[in-house]
């Protein structure tokens, strides 16, 4: 999906950089998703808080977007920790 088709497509369900409502629809709910761990450097560890306090910088339920991403394998998770495993990566 190019650039601004998946701007197109997240731009509805956020409002003032908030994420305002989960997409239902799984196609859209990924593009949000996607976007969402972008914010994760690749590579990098990070603990249950920490990504916690990222998502809930863009959503209250920051549990049901941890679990979503670790669902749609976007995020991996052992022993407590969490690290980026897939999506866009921009490329230097």
């Amino acid at each position: 999906m190019a650039a601004m088709d998946v701007t197109k497509t997240i731009e509805p369900y956020f409002r003032a950089g908030r994420l305002i409502v989960v997409p239902r629809r799984r196609p859209a709910r990924l593009a949000v998703l996607d976007f969402l761990a972008a914010h994760f450097e690749p590579r990098r560890q990070y603990t249950e808080r920490q990504v916690d306090e990222m998502l809930l910088r863009f959503h209250p339920d920051y549990c049901a977007l941890r679990r979503y991403m670790v669902e749609e394998e976007l995020m991996d998770r052992r022993d407590g920790m969490y690290w980026r495993a897939s999506g866009t990566f921009e490329l230097d």
